[in-house]
């Protein structure tokens, strides 16, 4: 038995002429009874199964319409040469060319398995759907027959062939994407370690030598030293402190001046010493200088240090000063696990005075200490340490002589280092979840925890994966997507007792949960962390009250969950 071809062919409906890659020839074929048969036809598909010219597979087709008899119905038609088998299919015929040699049994069985394959790759049984599945189709057919002999198979064999069901292919597919979502990981971690790498690296490269009292001149035995405390801004830049002043008054320009001035002229973060110098120098000649923080540093820490820098500077501007001015600063250092638990608290402060009433130089400070934590004080070494110990207050060891004028002088700093979780003012719950989707669901909640503060332009900084932007559902406040430096911006105008806590809700896609951390947060307040405060200011000689000012500030150097 030899199968010579098969083909689709159509009932009704007019010539259409097509094409398919693999030299498998489409035509639409026409058979009306009604009509004259000699002329219309075409064939949708066509398939051999020996060695055919192409001439010869046309002569044969085009035969067929005219060996039908009008009004009679048939299974097979015979020539001379070869055998017809077909089977009307709603508008279609199924036919079979074979030698006539073929058993007629076994052609119409194999008829009836062409006739049920059709249906299983096609939808229904017209023109459009038998193109559009032509293909699997052809390797349905190439299943039954090959080289012109039926195969002993069934349709679920044939089906089974076709979908080419490999279990070796599944497992290569599953050890690739698992080796793709590796090297994605990989990647992210690289990012990280890169940025914060660089981040370091910045920070080193803008960080003097400084910490409490640890400047050089420190606290001599006739002159003011540094205040001690530096206050950085934008992740790292140069130390802001007190300036060391001489108490005999000997004009600060004079001793600017005798400096040399450094000529490495390419050092990076050499130059910070030397600006303020110069600057120092322009406020002794009375220039008023504004306060500017450097560039901030790339990435979460330095949106949120120059988030803090600014909102410290706009506090700082709305005070007026008397001629004598009292500024208290606290400044925080907050590490956090994402947890739970304190990695590391260290509070920092400082009380400085500038005096510019020259009548107002010998004048003693009243202190009101309050604190229950256990905050450790010290004092200027020419403040009377005893003054302080019996009577909470700043006055010199010499009653005779003036404190230095027009100069910010430290007189007293405070240090306190806990981890006791009790002590955070402020705590953050980030909850990133996988959605099963390849990305997370984030949740994000803060609660104020030192309720006597009063926080205000609170920014937290959350790092998002590379070129992913989120999708938020819910916030308090208000948020900024910045997609330079790949991270979600929430930002809440104050955080007090009547407004003490708050959520954000959003979705990112193609991320894991550790893409979110290390969040930053900044924040300012004007109600200081310690209990310390300023009662009033008298003079040295007749304990009479003198009018002055003061500001107290609390700001972030860094306040991070990891």
């Amino acid at each position: 038995q030899v199968l010579v071809a098969a083909a689709v062919c159509t009932k009704n409906g007019k010539g259409k002429h097509t094409k398919l890659k693999a030299l498998i020839i489409l035509y639409l074929f026409i058979n009306n009874f009604n009509y004259n048969l000699t002329h219309a036809y075409t064939v949708i598909l066509s398939r051999q199964f020996v060695e055919m010219t192409k001439a010869r597979i046309e002569g044969l087709l085009a035969a067929f319409p005219k060996l039908m008899t009008a009004g009679k119905q048939h299974t097979y038609v015979e020539t001379d040469s070869v055998r017809y088998v077909y089977q009307p299919m709603e508008k279609l015929y199924m036919l079979l060319i074979t030698t006539k040699a073929s058993n007629i049994l076994e052609d119409l069985e194999t008829l009836r398995l062409f006739s049920k394959v059709i249906p299983e790759y096609s939808h229904s049984l017209d023109e459009k759907e038998i193109v559009e599945n032509a293909f699997n189709l052809i390797f349905a057919f190439d299943e039954i027959v090959a080289l012109g002999y039926r195969e002993s198979v069934n349709l679920a064999q044939i089906k089974t062939f076709v979908e080419m069901d490999s279990h070796e292919e599944k497992v290569y597919q599953a050890v690739r994407q698992t080796q793709e979502r590796e090297a994605r990981q990989k990647m992210r971690e690289k990012a990280k370690e890169l940025q914060r790498i660089r981040m370091e690296s910045i920070k080193r490269g803008g960080a003097s030598s400084g910490g409490l009292g640890g400047r050089s001149g420190g606290f001599s035995s006739d002159s003011f030293g540094s205040s001690g405390v530096s206050s950085s801004s934008a992740g790292g830049g140069g130390n802001v402190g007190a300036p060391s002043i001489e108490l005999d008054n000997k004009p600060l320009a004079s001793k600017a001046a005798q400096k040399p001035v450094s000529r490495n002229a390419l050092k990076l973060g050499g130059k910070s010493k030397d600006v303020d110098s110069f600057v120092d120098q322009l406020k002794s000649e009375g220039e008023k200088i504004a306060s500017l923080a450097p560039a901030a540093a790339a990435g979460g820490a330095g949106a949120a240090a120059n988030a803090s820098a600014a909102a410290k500077a706009k506090i700082s501007a709305d005070i007026h000063t008397e001629s004598v001015h009292l500024k208290m600063e606290d400044k925080l250092v907050v590490r956090l696990g994402r947890d739970g638990g304190v990695q590391q608290f260290e509070l920092t402060g400082l009380l400085t005075l500038r005096i510019t009433d020259e009548n107002l130089g010998r004048i003693k400070v009243k202190l009101a200490n309050n604190d229950t934590q256990g905050i450790q004080m010290q004092t200027h070494p020419n403040v009377d340490k005893e003054l302080f110990k019996s009577r909470a207050m700043i006055g010199l060891k010499n009653p005779g002589k003036p404190f230095p004028l027009n100069t910010d002088v430290g007189v007293l700093k405070w240090r306190f280092i806990t981890q006791d979780e009790s002590a955070i003012p402020l705590t953050i719950n980030c909850w990133p979840s996988d959605n099963g989707e390849g990305g997370c669901d984030v949740n994000i909640e803060y609660e104020l925890e030192a309720q006597h503060l009063e926080l205000q332009d609170v920014a937290i900084i959350i790092p998002l994966p590379l070129n992913v932007q989120p999708s938020v559902a819910e916030y308090d406040g208000t948020y900024n997507y910045d997609a330079r430096k790949h991270v979600l911006q929430w930002h809440i105008p104050v955080i007090d007792a009547a407004n003490k806590s708050g959520s954000m809700e959003f979705s990112c896609n193609a991320s894991i949960p550790g893409d979110f951390f290390p969040l930053q947060v900044s924040f300012v307040s004007k109600t200081p962390y310690a209990a310390i405060s300023a009662q009033d200011v008298v003079q040295v000689d007749n304990d009479a009250s003198v009018k002055y000012s003061s500001e107290t500030i609390l700001f972030v150097e860094k306040y991070e969950i990891v």
